[in-house]
C-alpha cells in the first residue's frame, strides 16, 4: 500500500501521531487509506447536495474495508459566472481542480481515490487528476436537476437566458421574465439538459470511470445515494486488484466516449475536455478522431437544448447503458470500474424508451451530433454542435460583423444592430486572449430570444452546452496566437458548410498576408491566476492544457 510510506515503521511515529489526532483507531490505521475528493459547496446548485453523497461514499468505503479521508476542491458555476469577467476564471479552474486533487493524494499517499463531482470544469478536472496520478480511482457524478415547470410546460436554464433576448425584442415583459427565472431551477443538481456538466457525466460513464447508470440519475433520486455507497465499496475492490485509471481510460474507451457523445449530441466543450484527459493520460489523440467517429455514429437522442428531452427523460429511457445497447456493434468492449465490460452492461439492459433513445437505423441525424470544421478561418479546427442547428443553416455564406470581445457583440445584439444573414465574429476570447475561453451563452441565447434565425456566430472562445443554433467555437489558432480569425474585417465574406466540414474566409492569400504583417494583438494587463494562465496555456485543439 502507498499509505505505508506515511504510516509504517518506527520512523513514521510522528506521522501516525497526526493521523491519530483525527480520531483514527488502530484498526483503521491498518486499512487502505482512501482519499475522497469532493467539490461540495453552497454556491453551485450542482454541488449543494454533494456533502450527503460524500457521507454515503464514506460508508461504502468503510463497508469495503477502507479508511476514508475527505477533502474539498473548488467549484465554479458557469451559469453564475456567465456574461461578465467571472467567466474568464472558469476554464482555468479546471487546472486548479486537477492540481488540487493531485496535491492531496500525492502528499498524503492515499491508496485509492473517489471523485465526487458535478458541473462543467470539475468533472474533467478530477478525471485529469485521476489519470495523471494513476492510483485506483472511481468517479461518482452528482446528477442532474429536475426540470423546472411553468404554465404547464417543462423549462430549464436556457429558457431564462433566451428570455433576456425576448425582453430586448419586446416579446416578454420584465415581470414575465422574473416569473420564469423563479420557476426554471427547482433545486440541486446540474442544469437539466445535455449541457456541458451532464455531457461530461455521460462521458465519464462511457469511458468506464463511473458505475453503470450513474450519469443520468437525477440528483434528488434515492438511486444516487445507493450508487454513492456502491462507489465507496467498489473503490476497495479496485485497490485490492490494483486496477488503475489508465487500465480503464485507454484509446478504445476514449473512442467509446466520443461515440456516445456523437450519439447524444453533447456539448462542444467535451471536445476540449476529452482532449485534455487524453493529454494527461498520454493517449495520442487529435481532432481527427472526432471527425472520423462522427461519420460512423449517428445522432440518436434529441436532447435539450437542441431537442425536447431532458436528462431526467434520458434516465427514464434507460440512461447510458441503454445508449450502449443501441450502439453496441459500434463500441469497443472495454472494461469499466464496475468490473463489467461495456458489452455486459449493454446486455443487462431490459428496457429502452425508443422515443428518447432511437435506433441507429432510425436516427435523429445520420451523422454524429458534433462536427469539427477546418478551413482558411480555422486551420487547426473549430467545433459546432450540429445537432442543434436547423437544416437550412448547414450551409451559409454571409458578411462578417467583427467584435473584439463578447461585450461588444452583446450590446449589438440587444440593440438589434444585427441583420439576418450576418456572421458575427467574436475574437480575442481564446485560451490566451480571454484568457480562459469564456463561454458565450448570453449572446447566443439573446439571438434565439430576439428571434434571429439566419445569424451565425464564430469565436475563438467557447459556448455553453446550453447553446443552440449555428454557433462555431474553439477556432484555432486563436487571434492572440496569430490565427486568421484575428485578421477578419467587417464585410468579409465567410463561408460555412457543415456537410463538407468547412469554415472559410473568402479573402485572397495575398490580402491575408498583407493583414498579417500589419496585425498587432491587443494588449491586456492581467494579474494573478489569469496572468500565469495566459503565459502557459496551450491552444484549444489540444485541450487548452497548461504547457
Amino acid at each position: 500500500m502507498r499509505s505505508e510510506e506515511a504510516k509504517s515503521g518506527y520512523a513514521r511515529a510522528a506521522n501516525r501521531s497526526l493521523i491519530r489526532a483525527l480520531g483514527i483507531s488502530d484498526g483503521e490505521m491498518d486499512k487502505p487509506f482512501i482519499g475522497i475528493a469532493n467539490s461540495w459547496n453552497s454556491i453551485v446548485p450542482g454541488h449543494l447536495h454533494l456533502r450527503r453523497v460524500g457521507e454515503r461514499v464514506r460508508e461504502g468505503v468503510a463497508a469495503g474495508g477502507g479508511t476514508a479521508f475527505e477533502f474539498n476542491t473548488i467549484g465554479i458555476c458557469d451559469g453564475i459566472a456567465m456574461g461578465h469577467e467571472g467567466m474568464t476564471y472558469s476554464l482555468p479552474s479546471r487546472e486548479n481542480v486537477a492540481d488540487a486533487v493531485e496535491l492531496m493524494i500525492q502528499a498524503h499517499r492515499f491508496d485509492g481515490l473517489v471523485c465526487i463531482c458535478t458541473c462543467d470544469k470539475i468533472v474533467p478536472g478530477m478525471l485529469m487528476a485521476a489519470v495523471r496520478c494513476n492510483i485506483p480511482a472511481i468517479v461518482i457524478t452528482g446528477g442532474n436537476m429536475l426540470p423546472g415547470h411553468l404554465h404547464g410546460c417543462d423549462i430549464s436554464l436556457t429558457d431564462v437566458f433566451e428570455g433576456v433576448g425576448k425582453v430586448a425584442a419586446g416579446k416578454m415583459g420584465d415581470e414575465e421574465l422574473t416569473e420564469l427565472e423563479k420557476a426554471a431551477m427547482p433545486g440541486c443538481g446540474s442544469c437539466q439538459g445535455l449541457y456541458t456538466a451532464n455531457t461530461m457525466a455521460c462521458m465519464t460513464e462511457a469511458m468506464g470511470m463511473s458505475l453503470p447508470g450513474c450519469a443520468a440519475v437525477p440528483a434528488v433520486d434515492a438511486e444516487k445515494m445507493r450508487l454513492a455507497y456502491e462507489t465507496g465499496e467498489r473503490v476497495m475492490e479496485l485497490v485490492r486488484k490494483n486496477i488503475r485509471p489508465r487500465d480503464i481510460v485507454t484509446p478504445d474507451s476514449m473512442r467509446n466516449a466520443i461515440r456516445v457523445d456523437m450519439a447524444l449530441g453533447g456539448s462542444t466543450n467535451t471536445v476540449l475536455h476529452l482532449m485534455a484527459i487524453a493529454e494527461e493520460a498520454d493517449i495520442p489523440f487529435s481532432l481527427d478522431e472526432f471527425s472520423a467517429i462522427g461519420e460512423q455514429v449517428p445522432h440518436i437522442c434529441s436532447m435539450q437544448p437542441g431537442g425536447p428531452h431532458s436528462m431526467q427523460a434520458l434516465h427514464r429511457a434507460g440512461g447510458i447503458p441503454a445508449v450502449f445497447a443501441r450502439l453496441l456493434p459500434l463500441l469497443s468492449n472495454t472494461m469499466t470500474v464496475s468490473g463489467k465490460t461495456v458489452g455486459e452492461i449493454a446486455g443487462a439492459v431490459g428496457y429502452i424508451n425508443g422515443d428518447v433513445i432511437r435506433t441507429t437505423e432510425s436516427p435523429v441525424h445520420e451523422a454524429g451530433g458534433l462536427r469539427i470544421l477546418k478551413g482558411t478561418l480555422a486551420p487547426d479546427g473549430s467545433v459546432i454542435k450540429c445537432s442543434a442547428v436547423n437544416d437550412d443553416m448547414w450551409v451559409h455564406t454571409g458578411p462578417a460583423r467583427v467584435f473584439e470581445n463578447e461585450k461588444e457583440a452583446m450590446d449589438a445584439i440587444l440593440g438589434q444592430n444585427i441583420k439576418e444573414g450576418d456572421v458575427l465574429v467574436i475574437r480575442n476570447e481564446g485560451p490566451i486572449g480571454g484568457p480562459g475561453m469564456p463561454e458565450m451563452l448570453s449572446p447566443t441565447s439573446a439571438l434565439m430570444g430576439i428571434g434571429y434565425t439566419k445569424v451565425a456566430l464564430i469565436t475563438d472562445g467557447r459556448f455553453s452546452g446550453g447553446t443552440r443554433g449555428p454557433c462555431i467555437g474553439h477556432v484555432s489558432p486563436e487571434a492572440m496566437a496569430g490565427g486568421p480569425i484575428g485578421l477578419v474585417e467587417d464585410g468579409d465574406t465567410i463561408k460555412i458548410d457543415l456537410h463538407e466540414r468547412r469554415l472559410d474566409l473568402a479573402v485572397s492569400l495575398e490580402e491575408i498576408e498583407k493583414r498579417q504583417q500589419a496585425y498587432t494583438p491587443p494588449n491586456r494587463e492581467l494579474k494573478g491566476v489569469l496572468a500565469r494562465y495566459a503565459k502557459t496555456v496551450g491552444q484549444a485543439d489540444r485541450g487548452a492544457v497548461l504547457k
